[in-house]
């Protein structure tokens, strides 16, 4: 048996059990290291190395994976990344307004390289014309953190480049000057964060001083205490070592812009010193990078974290999930199957221009809105407060009366109507309402008080001035606004152009010679004088609408010569006495008051606006020459009106004099009584209904037009009719998912039907087709080298009914080739953007029928074509121009480009967010000889964002058209010796040539069909004033 040293391992025993326990901690660890390894690569992000290799990791804006062909070693073994979505967006979703969840954060653990000549400057990345003032406004941009508008350097923490709407990352080493506890603050205008490392790693970067949250928050410079979150805790750094660091600052467009960290020692007394370039250094060098190179781009949390907005209900109701959305996914019927369901008729209608002569951009003019059903929810209500175009009021209208034109208030019993007193009779809306010098002449040369006047236009008599003592009571009449202005309409027009009234009064004529400037002046007419206080408290002021402004002109009472105060009770308009009573307030307010002042004698006068015997305010036109001051000798003093609703017109002294007139005491405050029992009756009012197909290029909110619900059940009925007829009841009705119809009064309406079935012992399926709604008697000529046919008798019903039919040459394809166009020119971050979403568009649609053809105009920011290969795109092209940018000359090679005649060509632009369904729209949509479509782009506003659209709708672009290539073609193609330097314009003289070629233009918003907002400084290779500022090596 072979000597083991027994007692010598008993004494070592607990050298070995050490020894023991380390190496199994070896062995665990070395098995987690190979466990985690292989799955590191598949969370990296996409991009481009420094040598032009595609860099993994990077995640497109609709969070598709870009798997990359080649892949740096030394980046795998460098960085470790988690995914990452841009904030507002979710992985795999198309659909803005969707359910979200929050996402993972992508977080860089190890820095590139360091070198000593990195000293004395700090990276500096800047996202022009963004707006907002607030750190969470930066997150939101759509190119945040990793595609920034400009890359440079700064020299110290304190920045102020007196610009605004923009934000700022910078970022790199903080390297101490001594070993303890400093202390950091950070002031700026507006908001600010710094975020500081425990070590050089950005993952472990913690927000230590920040200036506000909201965007109203801010310092002035160099103040480092005005908020207690400016100033952090103590933190202990050591000299031998560097801290990853990282600011971010957004400026909106008031202040004066600045950014600035300070630091100190934890000792009492000591000011903070701003850090200079002593101690700080890059994070890696940019300078030979190009801008669609980001694998150095560090991600910590201070680049994700709060930019996330908590599950919310969508602002916009265009946002909430529609059918339209992903109905493209459904299979779709075969359209041989619906030939003989309706029988054929040829489809010609009279509103387009076949060789029809057009002046220069006249088409905009020939272009029709079609009708939708369901709502699709297009119009942009949550942008109304700003704009209610969509209401045909005047905009100073609505400010000044708001929409109680629409309501009728509801009376007490015994209370009288007050309708013909709160009557707004004398508004002038359009400057057209305005009366130049001749209808003034006119008007004043036709208000004599003869009886052929009164009989032939029905106005109301009205005695001159100078008949002061007439007691002759005149016969009531009926005032022409209520015969002439329907109440139920929503646009206030003038009847013909007679007297303009002023509370059913017509001015009595005045021989004052004109005057090139002239002022509304109220004279008081001879007789009893009405109460100020009556005129004050009347629902509407005198003159409604007629000043036009916040201040309105001064107004001067004349005073007539005293007479003694007449009876009362004679009415000149309507049968029904129409009596301003004391004010309501007056009763309420004063309380006993009333009483007292009858039992003392006092009568409360009574003012009848409407009566010829009383006080009667009369325009009077004076130059301006002879209105000084609102005061002139020997008058009662009056005060000027501010113009807002229901403000009262007299002055303070003027309230006391009145309130010593009719016995109150002095000094009583007057309340204004609220009538919260007011009730009212209103009818059903569908303004949409009210809208023409006529293309409005006033109102950019108002979305589509909506086609009544019964017209469209109707339809829908009638084809489900002949199609259950044909194929034996087979298909059941399920929904009506979408319904466009083009409206033709002389011939028919064309419709487009889309309804999801259930056929028979099978799947659900999708038809979309055309079909034709012929009027009776309707003939169509030989317009398309057709021969005349008279309507088949079969298709019209016995009691003359139209019906329909299927339209010749009207069918659109599903298989069709779509190419997307778009010429660029040193606009990387766009570009990678656009080859993203259209990625995105190929992985969750399945269609592989596309095509992306960029026209490359040299840029110099990013090498275009390799981005292309990388792109996981079904087909693309790319073709290189030299020179300066020409957006016609681009277009017309990306078309020329395309060999197939039968393909559509859709010309595109690159700061596009597509819907989902943008190519099954484009498509439907396109029928070559027939239609082409001009969608209608929702452009976002500073700020912005698909997921929060605040914007308006386009409605006089047309550069986004789709057409067929063979139509393209034969119109001529784009004019690129016209538009050769200069774009805006070729659109709509590209639309007049496709009218005139006897093309149908589709005009139609769609949804989620977004222009991004984007800066203009620096596009197609512009100089600004002064030249950058070379950086540091």
């Amino acid at each position: 048996m072979p000597w083991f040293p027994v007692k010598k391992v008993r004494k070592q025993m607990k050298l070995l059990l050490l020894l023991l326990l380390l190496t199994c901690a070896a062995w665990l660890t070395y098995v987690h290291r190979s466990l985690v390894r292989p799955g590191r690569a598949l969370r990296q992000r996409l991009g481009y190395g420094r040598d032009g290799e595609k860099l993994t990791g990077v995640t497109d804006s609709k969070g598709v994976r870009l798997v990359s062909s080649t892949q740096r070693a030394e980046d795998s073994s460098e960085s470790h990344e988690e995914e990452q979505v841009p904030e507002g967006r979710v992985p795999n979703m198309l659909f803005p307004g969707g359910v979200r969840k929050p996402p993972p954060l992508n977080l860089t653990h190890q820095t590139p390289p360091w070198r000593e000549e990195f000293k004395g400057q700090v990276n500096l990345h800047v996202f022009e014309d963004w707006c907002g003032g607030a750190v969470g406004h930066l997150r939101r941009n759509l190119h945040f953190p990793l595609f920034p508008h400009t890359r440079t350097t700064v020299t110290k923490l304190a920045v102020s480049p007196k610009w605004k709407n923009y934000g700022l990352r910078i970022f790199g080493f903080i390297h101490p000057a001594r070993d303890g506890d400093i202390q950091f603050s950070v002031a700026s205008d507006d908001n600010s964060e710094f975020w500081l490392s425990l070590d050089e790693s950005p993952a472990a970067a913690q927000l230590v001083a920040f200036v506000g949250k909201t965007g109203s928050e801010w310092t002035a410079p160099g103040e480092f205490t005005k908020f207690s979150s400016q100033v952090s805790k103590p933190r202990r750094l050591m000299a031998s070592r560097r801290y990853y660091f990282e600011l971010l600052h957004k400026q909106d467009d008031k202040g004066s812009d600045h950014v600035e960290v300070g630091w100190r020692a934890f000792l009492p007394g000591l000011k903070f010193e701003i850090i200079g370039s002593a101690h700080i250094s890059l994070y890696t060098d940019e300078s030979s990078l190009k801008m669609d190179h980001v694998t150095h781009v560090p991600q910590s949390p201070a680049s994700h974290v709060g930019g996330y907005p908590p599950h919310e209900e969508p602002s916009a109701d265009m946002l909430q999930p529609d059918p339209r959305d992903t109905f493209f996914l459904t299979p779709r019927m075969e359209p041989l199957s619906l030939e003989n369901v309706l029988e054929p008729c040829a489809y010609a209608p009279t509103y387009v221009l076949k060789d029809f002569p057009i002046a220069r951009y006249q088409g905009l003019q020939f272009v029709y809105l079609s009708f939708i059903y369901p709502n699709d929810h297009t119009r942009l209500t949550h942008m109304e407060t700003d704009n209610k175009c969509f209401y045909r009021e005047s905009p100073l209208y609505l400010e000044r009366f708001g929409f109680y034109k629409y309501m009728k208030m509801d009376k007490d019993e015994g209370e009288e109507d007050e309708e013909e007193v709160q009557r707004r009779a004398f508004l002038f809306l359009n400057p057209d309402d305005f009366l130049d010098d001749e209808d003034e002449q006119e008007l004043l040369d036709s208000l004599e008080p003869t009886d052929a006047s009164l009989r032939q236009n029905h106005r109301t008599p009205i005695p001159t001035a100078s008949t002061g003592t007439t007691d002759t009571p005149t016969p009531p009449m009926t005032s022409p606004l209520d015969e002439q202005t329907p109440r139920h309409s929503r646009a206030l027009n003038w009847a013909p152009r007679p007297l303009p009234l002023f509370l059913g009064r017509a001015p009595p004529p005045r021989t004052v010679e004109k005057s090139p400037s002239k002022v509304y002046v109220t004279r008081v007419r001879p007789g009893q004088r009405a109460s100020p206080r009556a005129l004050k408290d009347s629902p509407w002021p005198p003159f409604p609408g007629v000043f036009l402004r916040p201040k309105p002109l001064p107004r001067v009472q004349l005073r007539a010569p005293p007479h003694p105060p007449r009876t009362q009770g004679y009415r000149t308009s309507g049968s029904k006495f129409t009596e301003l009573k004391p004010p309501v307030r007056a009763q309420t307010t004063q309380g006993g008051q009333e009483g007292r002042l009858h039992g003392q004698g006092f009568v409360v006068p009574t003012v009848d606006l409407n009566s010829s015997v009383e006080t009667q305010p009369v325009t009077s036109f004076l130059s301006l020459s002879q209105v000084s001051r609102p005061q002139l000798p020997g008058e009662g003093e009056e005060g000027e009106d501010d113009g807002a609703p229901g403000d009262e017109a007299t002055s303070e002294d003027s309230e006391e004099e009145e309130d010593q007139a009719a016995g109150q005491p002095p000094g009583r405050w007057r309340e204004d009584a609220i009538d919260w029992q007011r009730t009212f009756s209103v009818g059903a009012m569908d303004f949409e209904l009210l809208r023409s197909d006529w293309n409005d290029l006033r109102c950019n909110v108002s979305g589509n037009l909506q086609l009544p619900e019964a017209e469209a059940v109707d339809v829908v009925a009638q084809y489900m009719e002949r199609l259950n007829a044909r194929h034996g009841g087979r298909f059941s009705l399920l929904r009506i998912v979408n319904v466009e119809k083009r409206r033709d009064s002389a011939r028919g309406s064309r419709f487009l039907l889309e309804l999801e079935l259930q056929e028979r012992g099978g799947s659900r399926q999708r038809l979309s087709e055309y079909v034709f709604l012929r009027l009776p008697g309707a003939r169509i000529g030989d317009e398309y080298g057709e021969s005349p046919e008279p309507p088949p008798a079969a298709s019209i019903h016995p009691d003359s009914r139209p019906e329909l039919c299927r339209p010749l040459h009207l069918a659109w394809r599903q298989d069709v080739m779509v190419h997307f166009i778009v010429p660029v020119k040193n606009q990387a971050r766009w570009v990678v953007q656009f080859l993203a979403d259209m990625t995105a568009l190929h992985v969750h649609t399945g269609d592989s029928h596309f095509n992306i053809i960029l026209v490359d105009f040299e840029s110099e920011d990013m090498d275009v074509e390799r981005a292309l290969r990388a792109a996981q795109l079904p087909r693309y092209q790319y073709l290189k121009r030299t020179g300066n940018f020409e957006r016609s000359a681009g277009l017309q090679t990306g078309v020329d480009a395309v060999e197939d005649p039968s393909s559509i060509v859709f010309l595109c632009d690159l700061h596009i967010h597509f819907p989902p369904n943008i190519l099954d729209s484009i498509r439907k949509h396109c029928v070559e000889g027939k239609l082409a479509f001009a969608p209608v782009v929702m452009r976002l506003g500073c700020g912005s964002s698909p997921w929060d659209p605040h914007g308006y709708w386009e409605v006089n672009g047309f550069g986004l058209f789709g057409i067929y290539k063979s139509d393209f073609d034969r119109v001529g193609g784009m004019n690129t010796e016209e538009f050769r330097d200069q774009w805006g314009g070729e659109d709509w003289e590209l639309l007049d040539r496709v009218l005139q070629a006897g093309l149908e233009v589709e005009r139609l918003r769609l949804r989620h069909f977004y222009h991004h907002y984007h800066s203009k400084r620096g596009m197609w290779a512009t100089r600004s004033r002064k030249g950058a500022r070379t950086q540091r090596s």
